[in-house]
């Protein structure tokens, strides 16, 4: 097993594109990580030079004590998984699976003991004499994994594996993969532009974008106190809000107020989240962000609300079976909020709803850097 180390890594092209700028990352032995973020941000890229498939421009990148940045991919000891999958369609399940230990020359019956285990921990056992073709998305997902699995590697990459499933079968396959995880307590690598993925799979979430990474902490940490307005919207769904807003000082309170001058709301800043960075800010325009579920229609919350009650117009209602989508305009502002599927909320209604105040986050509007989680 391994961990591994990403010290000021840099990828740049010719012609000057600079794809990953200076990534650094300790990733511990067995820790599953995921990278995350929208196409182009370089989660790939960093993923392919830990791979050894793309030269690394600057910067250092260790696997256990040993630096790797000359050594051949066949050399790292690390497996990798495609979004293509990848396997040689001419050849059986069993021979696609073998057929990186017979390349190593691993004798024949070590390379059959290893074929038939990888195969019967990933449910593949009466599917060995198959060729692709004959097998669905996700069961050739899973000789994929076979395939790296069979070679005992310190370190799992797996680059967006599941997009080519449809929805059913990538919920399945990221609770078999989180599974494989734990029985073979080996480090595993993922990239995907999923968050449902990232959020529900990884021990951390890397966040990248731009070739740089945000963030990097636990899933419920990014959630709950994001770095930036896009890390905060990025993770989420439906995203976060946003609301063009101003904060204002009264006298030992602070208040977020937007809306029009016809109708004004206010929500007033908890206690527990005042700081005397709030203090720049005072009379200059913000950014609030609100969570859909932190976004209430319920009668007892409003009769309970001292503050962040706001009249809207609600747009379209989605039934989501376990939950209702409300999405809503205030004062020219869309809103999305998450309720109960008792809502009596129909489209055309105008409603009001409370802002839980001790949900907000507060974010630069120059900067999008947040003032408060």
């Amino acid at each position: 097993m391994a961990s591994l180390s990403l010290r000021h890594i840099n990828k740049r092209y010719p012609g000057g594109f600079h794809a990953v700028k200076d990534v650094n990352l300790e990733i511990i032995d067995k820790e599953f990580i995921i990278l995350v973020g929208p196409s182009g941000c370089g989660k790939s890229t960093t993923l392919r030079m830990i791979a050894g498939l793309e030269e690394i421009s600057d910067g250092e990148l260790y696997i256990g004590d040993r630096l790797v940045n000359d050594i051949a991919p066949k050399d790292r000891d690390i497996a990798m998984v495609f979004q293509n999958y990848a396997l040689y369609p001419h050849m059986t399940v069993y021979d696609n699976m073998a057929f990186g230990l017979k390349l190593r020359k691993v004798p024949k019956d070590e390379i059959d003991a290893k074929v038939k285990e990888a195969a019967k921990i990933l449910d593949l056992t009466h599917l060995l004499d198959r060729k692709p073709k004959a097998m669905s998305g996700g069961q050739r997902q899973r000789v994929a994994l076979g395939r790296a699995l069979v070679r005992s590697p310190k370190v799992f990459l797996l680059d967006e594996p599941l997009s080519n499933l449809d929805a059913k079968l990538r919920a399945q396959m990221r609770t078999e993969i989180a599974k494989l995880h734990l029985k073979l307590g080996t480090t595993f690598i993922y990239v995907t532009h999923d968050q449902t993925e990232a959020m529900t799979m990884g021990d951390r979430i890397v966040v990248m974008k731009d070739g740089i990474i945000q963030q990097t902490d636990t899933p419920q940490t990014l959630y709950e106190r994001p770095c930036n307005k896009f890390v905060a919207g990025f993770l989420g769904s439906p995203q976060m809000n946003f609301i063009d807003a101003t904060l204002k000082k009264a006298v030992t309170k602070y208040v977020v107020e937007f809306g029009s001058a016809r109708n004004k709301f206010t929500v007033e800043v908890p206690e527990s989240k005042v700081s005397p960075a709030l203090d720049q800010y005072v009379d200059k325009e913000v950014i609030l962000g609100i969570r859909p579920e932190n976004v209430h229609d319920e009668e007892m919350y409003l009769s309970n609300a001292t503050t962040g009650i706001i009249e809207c117009n609600v747009d379209i209602t989605e039934m989501m079976g376990a939950e209702t989508y409300l999405y809503l305009a205030c004062e020219g502002t869309p809103l999305t909020a998450r309720v109960s599927p008792r809502s009596t909320a129909k489209t055309g209604d105008v409603i009001k709803v409370a802002i839980d105040p001790n949900k907000i986050h507060l974010f630069d509007k120059e900067t999008d850097v947040t003032i408060i989680n």
